[in-house]
């Protein structure tokens, strides 16, 4: 199975499939191993990270890690825990920030990463873009909606706003995921790591 999860990320970290519509090039950026027992899927790469290469290595992974309790070590210990953005690559900036994630990468790639993780793994679904694909469609749920009814998934799944400056606003406006949400989600990761 390791060999399994080895052979993959090179496949990945190799693909070129989208490489035309991506001004900043190719680098595809993905951590995972065969006995990840927690999942992060979240967008794609920013500029830092893509220059860096490491995931989440910005504010908006610093936010991450304190929500859900996990040091810095744990968080980058693929043993423990698997980083599969929705696009791999950084998708480049638009209009309003970062354009949204490339529509190539989720299928081409995520069943076969989540194949090879462990059955009883932990997925946390940052942002939009994650909950569209993996939540049920429930007509026009939106995020809050999506993030407040974490409960209705049995802790196998929590759906999370994207830990960017711009949930700051966000956490003003709904202290319950303060207050309900994250405490549940960090006994949630604890459980994983025992």
């Amino acid at each position: 199975m390791a060999d399994d999860a080895d052979a993959l990320r090179a496949e990945i970290r190799a693909c070129r499939v989208c490489a035309e519509a991506l001004a900043a090039g190719p680098r595809p950026i993905v951590q995972f191993s065969a006995m990840s027992r927690i999942v992060i899927i979240g967008q794609a790469p920013g500029t830092r990270v893509h220059e860096s290469g490491v995931p989440w290595d910005d504010a908006s992974g610093e936010r991450l890690r304190d929500w859900t309790g996990l040091s810095q070590d744990l968080f980058y210990d693929p043993a423990i825990v698997a980083l599969v953005p929705m696009g791999f690559c950084y998708p480049g900036t638009g209009a309003s920030g970062d354009l949204p994630p490339r529509p190539e990468c989720a299928p081409l790639w995520h069943d076969r990463v989540l194949a090879l993780l462990p059955d009883d793994r932990l997925t946390l679904l940052v942002g939009q873009y994650a909950q569209s694909r993996y939540l049920a469609p429930r007509g026009k749920q939106t995020m809050t909606a999506a993030v407040r009814g974490f409960a209705s998934h049995g802790g196998a799944i929590f759906p999370l706003p994207h830990p960017s400056w711009r949930s700051t606003g966000w956490m003003q406006k709904n202290p319950w995921f303060e207050a309900d949400v994250l405490p549940v989600l960090r006994d949630e990761v604890r459980a994983r790591l025992d």
